[in-house]
C-alpha cells in the first residue's frame, strides 16, 4: 500500500518549542519524542529518521487511573498510521484520564526481529521511568491495530519465551532492559494474528517476516498457537466481512484465550470495513469505543467516575503533515 502525502517539511526537534500542532481530531500538539535508543538502535540500517524508533508520552492534565497503555498503530508493516491509530487514539485515553504512549517503530526494509524487539524495548522503557509518568507498571497495557495488533499480541505471548528473538541476548548496561515487556492487558482492533496462510495479511507477513519465511517462524509469530495461562487478558473487535484480514484472526486468537482460561472479551460487527481506528464517521462501528471503556471499568484499568469519552469524530490523517518518523509513508 502506498500512500500520498500532502508534504514533507522539516524535521521535527525535541525541544518543547518545536512541537508541531495535529490535525484537530487528533489532539492540541504533538509531545516531543522519546527515542527508543539513545545511543543508536540495534541494527540500524543507517542513521536517518527510518532508523531511529520512538515513543510520543501523552500524559493527561486530570489523571484518573494509574494505569497506561502504549498504542501501537497498524500499517502493515510497511507503514506506521501515526495519525487516527496513533495520536487520536491516544488523546482519546487522555480525556478520560489515561495516560497512553505512542510508538514509531522501524518497518520494511526492517524485518523480523526489529519490529518485534522495538516493542519489547518501549515497554521496558516506560517500566522504566514509570515513576516519572507517575504511572504504575504493573498496569501497562497495549493497544494494537491491524498489523500493530500483531506486533501487541506478540507481546503478549512471546515477551517470556525463550526461543523469542532477543530472549537469550547478553545482558546490557542498560537498567531498562531488564523490566518486563509483558504487557498487563491488551486491546486488539481488527488485528493480524497469523503469519500463515491462508489467515495470514500476505502484506504484513511478507514485510516482517519475507516473502518466503521460515515456516517455523511463522508458525511461532502465528499468535493463537503462543496464548497460554500467562497470557494477558484482551479486548478484541473487528468486522466480520473485513477486506483486509480474515475475521479467523479475531476468532482463533479469542478461542485459544478462552482455552487457556485467560479473560478475553470479543466483538464482531456484522459489517465491511478495515484500518478505521476510533471510526467516528462510521454509525454502525462508532459504538465500540464504548464497549472499550466499559470493559476497561469492569476490569479495574479506569474508575466508574472517569471523565466521560470524548464525542466521535472523523479520523485525522494516517499521517500528520510534516511530521517525520521512522514508519512515514514514502512517496511514489
Amino acid at each position: 500500500m502506498k500512500i500520498r502525502l500532502l508534504a514533507r517539511l522539516c524535521l521535527l526537534l525535541i525541544a518543547p518549542a518545536a512541537i508541531h500542532n495535529l490535525h484537530a481530531q487528533a489532539g492540541p500538539a504533538i509531545p516531543p519524542p522519546v527515542f527508543l535508543y539513545p545511543n543508536g538502535a540495534p541494527g540500524a540500517l543507517g542513521n536517518g529518521e527510518a532508523d531511529k524508533p520512538r515513543m510520543y508520552a501523552f500524559l493527561p492534565t486530570r489523571r484518573s487511573t494509574s494505569a497506561a497503555i502504549l498504542v501501537i498503530p497498524g500499517g502493515g508493516y510497511q507503514i506506521v498510521a501515526m495519525g487516527h491509530e496513533g495520536f487520536q487514539i491516544a488523546t482519546w485515553l487522555n480525556a478520560q484520564g489515561m495516560a497512553a504512549f505512542v510508538l514509531d517503530y522501524r518497518v520494511a526494509p526492517y524485518r523480523f526481529p526489529v519490529e518485534i524487539d522495538d516493542g519489547r524495548r518501549a515497554m521496558r522503557l516506560i517500566r522504566g521511568h514509570a515513576a516519572e509518568y507517575g504511572i504504575d507498571p504493573n498496569r501497562l497495557g497495549v493497544w494494537g491495530s491491524s498489523a500493530g495488533g500483531h506486533l501487541a499480541s506478540s507481546l503478549g505471548t512471546h515477551c517470556d519465551n525463550v526461543t523469542a528473538a532477543g530472549a537469550n541476548s547478553p545482558p546490557t548496561a542498560d537498567p531498562v532492559d531488564s523490566q518486563p515487556c509483558r504487557p498487563n492487558f491488551m486491546v486488539l482492533e481488527y488485528p493480524v494474528i497469523a503469519m500463515e496462510e491462508p489467515l495470514t495479511h500476505s502484506g504484513s507477513r511478507n514485510n516482517l517476516l519475507g516473502p518466503n519465511p521460515d515456516p517455523a517462524l511463522a508458525h511461532e509469530y502465528s499468535n493463537q498457537f503462543a496464548v497460554n495461562a500467562q497470557t494477558p487478558p484482551a479486548f478484541i473487535w473487528a468486522t466480520e466481512k473485513d477486506p483486509a484480514v480474515p475475521i479467523e484472526n479475531s476468532l482463533n486468537f479469542y478461542q485459544a484465550l478462552v482455552r487457556a482460561k485467560v479473560p478475553a472479551e470479543l466483538h464482531v460487527y456484522e459489517y465491511k470495513d478495515h484500518g478505521c481506528g476510533l471510526c467516528g464517521s462510521i454509525v454502525p462501528l462508532s459504538t465500540w469505543p464504548g464497549l472499550l471503556r466499559n470493559w476497561l471499568i469492569q476490569h479495574s484499568y479506569l474508575p466508574p467516575n472517569a471523565p466521560a469519552m470524548p464525542p466521535s469524530e472523523p479520523n485525522s490523517a494516517i499521517w500528520p503533515p510534516g511530521f517525520t518518523g521512522p514508519g512515514q509513508p514514502q512517496q511514489p
